[in-house]
């Protein structure tokens, strides 16, 4: 028994924290995920903001109606939205133009509302929307919203 004060044990000390190969996997994983997440976040932000403008398309066909019992005319051309003292809602006027055809009072009275993506934005792969006096409504040139 003399021996055995001068064993070296060898000390099984558990150390806390993560490898770096578990690190690199959970950020795989989290890149993978962002990486699906991320597209559909900025499809919901398009719909969200196609809505807005549909919304707004629609308020400007019934302040027409309403223009047209007191001026016997629809607000037509460039001063329309002023005519119609609706201005262009901030979610909507960075991502789209919307003008008011055709440049001049028609009859009988005709008019046709235009939403037009603003080149570049991410609005443009929805198309442009319309709607005119009989209450058709097409986007990017296809019947319907």
């Amino acid at each position: 028994m003399a021996g055995k004060g001068n064993c070296v044990r060898k000390s099984t000390v558990r150390r806390v924290g993560f490898t770096l190969v578990e690190l690199m996997i959970t950020i795989a994983i989290l890149a993978i995920l962002a990486a699906i997440a991320y597209p559909a976040y900025q499809d919901q932000l398009r719909k969200g903001r196609r809505a807005a403008a549909q919304s707004f398309v629609v308020e400007v066909a019934t302040r027409e109606q309403h223009y047209l019992l007191d001026a016997r005319a629809y607000a037509v051309g460039a001063d329309a939205l002023t005519a119609l003292s609706l201005p262009v809602p901030p979610e909507v006027g960075p991502f789209y133009t919307v003008a008011i055809e055709p440049a001049a009072a028609t009859i009988p009275p005709t008019y046709t509302i235009r939403a037009t993506p603003i080149p570049g934005s991410s609005q443009q792969p929805d198309g442009e929307l319309t709607m005119n006096q009989a209450g058709q409504k097409t986007r990017g040139g296809q019947p319907g919203w």
